[in-house]
């Protein structure tokens, strides 16, 4: 029987008060099971590089998982097949945590370099957004895991998301915000399609009806469910008329027993029901969990897991600069090696927030190198300064409970928000750092918890104690209050900051009490408990060292970057600057070293006020959990560089587009001024210099292109076949990504320079040749027009452009569309 007559089968035999139960879920993490039908709960799990599998009773994820290379990653890689079988990968491992579907892609635009989510998402250019989309989803439910298409749609900032609303002209909508969507429904049909927080010109996104039936649903014949983000749905009747199918987490708050009153006072037709409920059944029987064949168990973090990971990740790395040759490493030239930097040791593997996992292992840089050189370098590592804005978190290995049990405090847990009478739940806290999605520990919204034991100090000195917190916290030391901080407003993913500074004596153990009241309706809570020792900068001689191991090196490596949590889900960063003073160590070293290489760990673009300086740079992003291999296999030679940029680098953030309407904190309305101009179509438009261009990435040989064909003149409807030829000219084998651009010489309306509409990569050994053929459409000539509703592709010429990035065009052809 084919999926729809199942269906439509079980839609018959569910009462009125199943189907709308079917629309909510069970918890922050499961839908709703019918037993007397056979339906199963499917169970859900963040994130798109990596298988969280909440535990919401703990308030924490379930356990360590494949840290997979973030979403600008698998972009930079600019490889679809490569990240189809990333994808098939966490497929696996959703498998084996237990889940049915994986929260993801996120292919949401950067439109701006500071917004927090931007290491997960893919690219500026939505062609690009797509066709890695396309291969994310085909690879995960290829193996049978669903995918959830986020987050639909204008998403572009943290700051005020849950409130702000995106004003976006018709237009732009369409050609810039829309449309990876529209090709990764059509081209894939996810499981889910998840709705984001914000308004769209002046509606939630959960209540859209223009977005969700007219554009989704009908234009483009989405045939799943589309799911709220957590949280986000705001209404019955109009979320429900307006297309929202599965209202998450779950219990249901507005829908449930409210829903059925609406139904039942004729305020909503039970055929609207119906539909949604069709939805949820049809990605019940896709699953593959009500047929009699078992499904495979799934595996986590094994050895195949581990190789696509760190093969992404080289395919990833970006080397945007390498004057005189100084990379790769000579190691017949480099007897002594200074690797220098805070993220030489300590690899920040993901951004923060949903999408962050627990990695089995990490592989700093540092573990890298000393693996692959240590045999034939001698390696001296200074990390030089610190970089982190947030506290590292407090170690429980200073901790102890009021009983004496080691590493942890108790954690008294009361189902008020006075902490009265006896606690719900009382239990062992290894460490204070939880994120509860769903009531916490004691089932319910509001409740209060006391952590008692003692801290013990690890040194002398003056110490730091900051908490991190939603709602009220308080904290006591040795008795004394050492402050009370009450969040105004829930802020899920970057809490309020409350701290104190205190002297410590070394080995002196001294009284701790925390108290967390949670005393508003939201169900989402957020503890954190930091603490560190900061050094007196007469006492700082981090840097001095740093210098001295690169001036009696033969080379010197800096691991500079955004500190874990920095670029995260909820907050967007303040500035485009590396915190702490990485800056000044990147100078004071390039002084004492000239023959410095520099490489960036981080998601999003950074300033780079020592640029011309620097002789060599490379950018590693978020690269999972084997990043160190990964580098050092680069920095070595052993992999040459193909990554290729998937954002424009501007030399300072005022120049970018969205610079005045984007990431602005308390702007509720947030103005997509620039319109289609984002990113690199901006840029050229402009004329305003990037510091480096979409699409540029550098290579240890060189490539040559010839022999471009594409036809003369062509008729509107046709496919357009384009060829090009690309010989490697260098002494190394290398990988080239081939970036095809399409122009409009003249337009009725104002057009980009260029558009991105075709790209492949291709691996070439020393003097080899190869044709790539590349294929456009009717859609890479066409633009939106908001007056007529549809898309144009209007007669004229057109420039095909082929090269190596946006600002490297190598050829250029005339087409003329009749």
């Amino acid at each position: 029987m084919l999926i729809d007559e199942r269906v439509e089968e079980l839609l018959q035999q569910l009462t009125l008060r199943e189907k709308i139960s079917l629309l909510s879920g069970k918890d922050a993490w499961h839908t709703v099971e019918i037993e007397r039908l056979g339906i199963p709960s499917l169970t859900m799990s963040d994130g798109p590089h990596g298988v969280r599998a909440n535990n919401p009773e703990a308030g924490r994820m379930a356990g360590p998982t494949t840290a997979f290379p973030t979403g600008v990653v698998m972009a930079s890689s600019w490889d679809t097949r490569l990240v189809e079988r990333v994808a098939a990968a966490l497929a696996e491992e959703t498998r084996a945590m237990g889940c049915d579907l994986l929260l993801g892609p996120c292919v949401n635009i950067v439109r701006h370099p500071l917004a927090g989510r931007n290491f997960e998402s893919y690219s500026e250019d939505p062609y690009l957004a797509g066709r890695i989309g396309i291969a994310w989803v085909n690879g995960l439910q290829g193996k049978k895991v669903g995918a959830s298409l986020k987050h639909y749609a204008c998403n572009n900032q943290e700051i005020e998301r849950s409130r702000g609303n995106s004003e976006v002209d018709e237009r732009t909508l369409r050609e810039i915000y829309l449309a990876q969507f529209e090709a990764i429904v059509k081209e894939t049909q996810p499981w889910t399609v998840m709705c984001s927080y914000n308004r769209i010109n002046g509606l939630y996104a959960s209540e859209h009806d223009y977005l969700l039936n007219e554009i989704l649903k009908n234009e483009w014949g989405f045939e799943g469910v589309v799911v709220s983000d957590w949280g986000a749905n705001h209404t019955i009747v109009e979320s429900v008329r307006g297309g929202l199918d599965l209202e998450m987490p779950g219990p249901a708050k507005y829908y449930g027993s409210l829903l059925l009153e609406a139904v039942t006072n004729w305020q909503i037709e039970e055929e609207a029901i119906d539909e949604a409920a069709r939805r949820m059944l049809r990605m019940v029987l896709r699953s593959g969990k009500m047929d009699a064949e078992p499904l495979p168990a799934g595996s986590v973090n094994t050895p195949e897991h581990r190789q696509v990971a760190r093969e992404l990740a080289e395919e990833a790395i970006t080397l945007l600069k390498n004057e005189r040759g100084l990379l790769p490493i000579d190691v017949n030239k480099v007897d002594t090696l200074a690797i220098i930097g805070p993220n030489a040791s300590d690899l920040v593997v993901s951004g923060g927030g949903s999408a962050f996992v627990l990695p089995h292992t990490r592989i700093s840089p540092l573990d890298g190198l000393q693996s692959r050189l240590g045999d034939q370098t001698e390696i001296r590592f200074e990390p030089g300064c610190d970089n982190f804005v947030q506290l590292p978190g407090i170690r429980s290995e200073y901790l102890s409970s009021p009983a004496g049990q080691s590493n942890g405090l108790l954690g008294e847990y009361y189902d008020n928000t006075s902490l009265a009478g006896e606690p719900e739940v009382k239990r062992h806290d290894s460490k204070l750092d939880f994120w509860w999605f769903s009531k916490g520990p004691t089932g319910r919204s509001q409740y209060s918890v006391r952590w008692t034991g003692r801290l013990k100090a690890p040194g002398s000195g003056r110490y730091t104690i900051e908490v991190l917190h939603t709602a009220t916290a308080r904290l006591y030391l040795d008795g004394k209050l050492l402050f009370e901080g009450t969040a105004p407003e829930q802020i899920h993913y970057n809490p309020m900051r409350s701290s104190a500074a205190v002297e410590m004596a070394a080995g002196q153990v001294y009284d701790l009490r925390m108290e967390y009241i949670k005393d508003t309706e939201d169900e989402y809570a957020n503890i954190r408990l930091r603490f560190a020792f900061t050094p007196l900068p007469e006492q700082d001689d981090r840097l001095t060292r740093a210098i001295e191991a690169a001036r009696t090196s033969d080379m010197a490596i800096v691991f500079i970057g955004n500190p874990e949590g920095y670029e995260t889900e909820g907050m967007d960063r303040p500035d485009i600057e590396l915190p702490g003073g990485q800056n000044e160590l990147v100078f004071r070293v390039i002084e004492a070293n000239p023959n410095t290489v520099v490489v960036l760990n981080a998601g999003a673009p950074v300033s780079m006020p020592w640029l011309e300086s620097v002789p060599a740079l490379v950018q590693m992003y978020y690269p999972g959990m084997d990043g160190g291999s990964a580098i050092a296999r680069v920095l070595a030679g052993d992999v040459n560089p193909s990554g290729k940029l998937t954002v424009t680098y501007p030399k300072r953030l005022e120049d970018n587009p969205a610079f005045e309407n984007c990431c602005v904190r308390n702007a509720r309305e947030v103005i997509y001024g620039e319109g289609i101009f984002v990113g690199y179509r901006y840029y050229e438009a402009r004329k305003v210099e990037p510091l480096f261009p979409f699409g540029h990435g550098l290579s240890y040989t060189s490539f040559v292109y010839s022999a471009l064909q594409a036809p003369g003149v062509v008729k509107t409807g046709e496919t357009v076949r384009v060829s090009v030829t690309v010989k490697n000219t260098g002494p190394v084998a290398g990988k080239e990504v081939v970036q095809l651009y399409v122009a409009d010489r003249k337009a009725s309306v104002p057009r980009p320079v260029k558009e991105l509409k075709g790209f492949a990569k291709v691996a070439l050994q020393p003097g080899e040749s190869q044709v790539i053929e590349l294929e456009l459409d009717e859609r890479a000539f066409s633009f939106y027009d908001p007056y007529r509703s549809t898309w144009v592709a209007e007669p004229g010429e057109f420039e095909i452009l082929v090269g190596s990035s946006s600002a490297d065009i190598r050829l250029k052809a005339t087409t003329r569309l009749e």
